[in-house]
């Protein structure tokens, strides 16, 4: 019989996400209208503000995840900081090439080091190096204590994002929705849209969450019994 848990990533979020993934690309290339000012372009918002604000999700769960850890001491949690690293880093990937394809037609440029740009290219930077110590030292307990540190830290860069288009002078918007015309999401299609779209990346963050983390937790278990088949040869 299938656990609870598979039961709801594969009967529950796994056909959500594809549903839910379809509607929205229907509603950005169809349904919502252009935005006034910046076009067409501005459809990209739609897969890169989810992206965005699911990256802050995961590495945050990084980071609880990781401080559980720390203070437990069980797998379960190093699992589950593990897991959700390697899903946040590719929705933080996809929000930096998303933000990097927006920029060019509106910006001119493909790349500026803005502030929130910049500590979102950081965010990628320390996760990256978080994956590679675990990648290095995989068997080493000591390794994941480590990471585990480094994964609670890097959370630190989250509301630095998040307020960097208040605490210094940056192109990057700050404001989603207008009252008085111009550019936003002044058009109860465009926030639909938006939130359609959030709700198909939430589903698919869930899914690859829940994969990832079952096939760590599977992986575990192949080794302790290769450990006891080691150990009973041994005797």
């Amino acid at each position: 019989m299938m656990s609870t848990g598979r039961r709801l990533a594969d009967v529950v979020l796994a056909p959500l996400s594809g549903v839910t993934m379809l509607l929205a690309l229907y509603m950005v290339f169809v349904y919502v209208p252009s935005d006034k000012v910046q076009g067409i372009v501005q459809r990209i918002f739609y897969f890169h503000v989810p992206l965005a604000i699911l990256t802050f999700v995961a590495f945050g769960l990084v980071a609880l995840a990781s401080a559980l850890f720390l203070w437990r001491g069980t797998r379960f949690w190093d699992r589950l900081a593990h897991s959700a690293a390697e899903v946040g880093m590719m929705f933080c990937t996809l929000m930096l090439v998303t933000g990097t394809i927006w920029a060019r037609p509106i910006w001119g440029t493909w790349w500026t080091w803005d502030a929130r740009l910049t500590s979102a290219l950081i965010l990628w930077l320390i996760y990256a190096a978080y994956l590679m110590l675990r990648e290095f030292s995989a068997t080493s307990d000591q390794a994941a204590r480590y990471a585990a540190v480094l994964g609670i830290v890097g959370s630190i860069d989250i509301p630095i994002i998040n307020r960097a288009v208040y605490w210094w002078r940056t192109i990057h918007p700050a404001v989603l929705v207008t009252r008085e015309g111009g550019s936003g999401l002044e058009d109860p299609r465009m926030q639909a849209t938006l939130l359609v779209s959030f709700l198909a990346f939430a589903a698919l963050l869930g899914w690859l969450l829940w994969v990832r983390n079952e096939s760590a937790r599977l992986h575990d278990e192949v080794e302790v019994l290769h450990q006891q088949l080691l150990a009973e040869h041994e005797r």
